[in-house]
């Protein structure tokens, strides 16, 4: 059964690359922070955020939830797994795992289902925001939530259930 992949996330090893000194990756991952919207992770120089998000065993992602206003969400969305320490230079030189374009919808809460088979064993999931829904100066996210389940466990029923939608 999927569940919220909060407690497995390692938070000693937790990188966002161009966030704001007060407006951290924290604010939109941790519990009771992603829920208040006057806590957001905001990007500083331009658009782009990228976080690097250790889990502390393997686990398989389902889905992501990610919440931002409607002009200064995410838009353009590239995920990654288990790259080390990714930066924007890797981010544009390496093939992501799953781009995804978010809609005003999913910006207010509806999860997006990933490739199950993309992420099935992952140890560290890179998310790089690429752009915002209005190309504002910078981007601001108020919740990403990850669902899945701990462990090397691998159900093929899964996968049909997936190909069935």
């Amino acid at each position: 059964m999927a569940k919220d992949l909060l407690e497995h996330i390692d938070f000693s090893c937790l990188e966002c690359l161009n966030e704001q000194p007060n407006h951290g990756a924290a604010n939109a991952l941790k519990q009771g922070y992603r829920e208040d919207d006057g806590l957001y992770l905001e990007s500083d120089t331009d658009e782009q955020l990228l976080l690097n998000i250790h889990f502390n065993q393997k686990v398989r992602i389902h889905s992501i939830t990610i919440t931002g206003p409607k002009d200064q969400g995410p838009r353009v969305v590239k995920l990654f797994t288990n790259r080390m320490s990714l930066g924007f230079s890797d981010a544009d030189a390496v093939l992501c795992a799953q781009q995804l374009e978010l809609t005003s919808k999913e910006l207010g809460g509806e999860p997006v289902t990933l490739k199950l088979t993309k992420f099935n064993s992952v140890n560290i999931l890179s998310i790089l925001i690429d752009s915002n829904q209005d190309d504002a100066d910078t981007t601001r996210v108020h919740k990403i939530a990850l669902t899945g389940v701990a462990g090397d466990t691998f159900n093929v029923a899964e996968i049909k259930k997936q190909e069935d939608k």
